[in-house]
């Protein structure tokens, strides 16, 4: 059984799913690196005892991982798309502004053997902004498992919901500033934010909302589903999106999305919803009220599209057989050097 080293910074809910993944098909080691202090030698010996090395984003903690790879003639694979790739200077985003980060991240894309991105958007991002060739990166969307189930019949109430870590970044990248300002536009509807609060952008958010506005902090699994059950609209009014997945998530649960035009919303949107003209509040707002006003069957047709482009069994096949394929071509290029 091939043996793979997963490399990461942050077991997120879509990094778990992929190490799961791949350890229903092969033997797995999970190695976080939350910190650049860790030990190059010890990591070496690691590298020796696998067969291959599994990467989430390109960055300080991919780096050496993949030039030890490099030098031990093992196949990588990293998995990009988001910080690592985008250059948004304007919001203070992304590692090819220039810099270190730039070359740190540039030199890991390259050396890997393979890279995956989550969607089309990022992949052309890779391409434009960090200078990759297309024909190393293979697109393979996010898989997501179905939590929700049957959605229940009636009516839900006017709530809009929006997802994020609320910090200094997101305020415009995800675009919780302009969300909580186009509550005061819309006061018959109840408007919530969840996600952790990291630093003092809380304090701006509550400073300008109106009273229909709601900060959770960060809730649980559960807790969150929840929320999105409950939610009439979903708003991702974001700068940079490489997916999008708590938007996917919100519309398997039935919400309405509202989003902007941001990387790769809309592939996750489709036809599904409405598109603001742009991150300005009114515009948000006027998107939201659009969005009030939909159809429930509209819910309906919003989930079955998460269902039928997104599918957990997807991504976890299509895992599978990139790994197995590099997997084949070390071994086959192993024993051609042997003879």
């Amino acid at each position: 059984m091939t043996r793979l080293l997963f490399i990461h910074h942050k077991l997120s809910s879509f990094v778990r799913f992929d190490l799961e993944s791949l350890r229903a098909h092969f033997e797995v080691t999970e190695r976080p690196l939350m910190s650049r202090a860790f030990n190059p030698l010890g990591l070496w010996q690691e590298i020796s005892e696998h067969d291959l090395v599994f990467g989430w984003f390109a960055s300080w903690h991919t780096f050496l991982p993949v030039l030890w790879a490099r030098l031990q003639h093992k196949p990588s694979i990293l998995v990009v798309g988001g910080y690592d790739v985008a250059n948004l200077p304007e919001i203070g985003y992304g590692h090819q502004r220039g810099g270190i980060r730039q070359w740190v991240s540039r030199f890991a894309m390259n050396l890997a053997s393979s890279l995956v991105t989550n969607s089309y958007y990022s992949r052309d991002e890779a391409v434009a902004n960090a200078g990759i060739a297309r024909e190393k990166l293979d697109v393979i969307y996010h898989g997501l498992p179905d939590p929700f189930g049957e959605l229940p019949g009636g009516r839900r109430a006017r709530t809009v919901l929006t997802v994020g870590n609320v910090n200094r970044s997101n305020l415009q990248r995800k675009g919780l500033r302009p969300f909580v300002r186009a509550a005061a536009r819309i006061p018959d509807a109840t408007f919530t934010v969840v996600g952790a609060w990291q630093d003092d952008a809380i304090d701006e958010l509550r400073a300008t909302a109106p009273p229909n506005v709601r900060f959770t902090g960060e809730l649980s699994d559960e807790k969150l589903r929840e929320q999105y059950r409950q939610a009439s609209v979903y708003v991702q009014a974001s700068r940079h999106e490489g997916f999008g997945l708590s938007l996917a998530e919100a519309m398997m649960a039935g919400c309405i999305p509202v989003a902007t035009r941001a990387g790769s919303l809309p592939e996750v949107v489709g036809d599904c919803g409405v598109f603001c003209k742009s991150q300005e509040p009114d515009n948000v707002a006027e998107a939201i009220r659009s969005a009030l006003d939909f159809p429930e069957r509209a819910r309906f047709q919003a989930r079955q599209r998460i269902l039928d482009r997104f599918p957990a069994e997807k991504r976890r096949e299509a895992l599978r057989l990139l790994v197995s394929r590099l997997s084949r071509n070390e071994t086959s290029s192993r024993a051609a050097g042997g003879r």
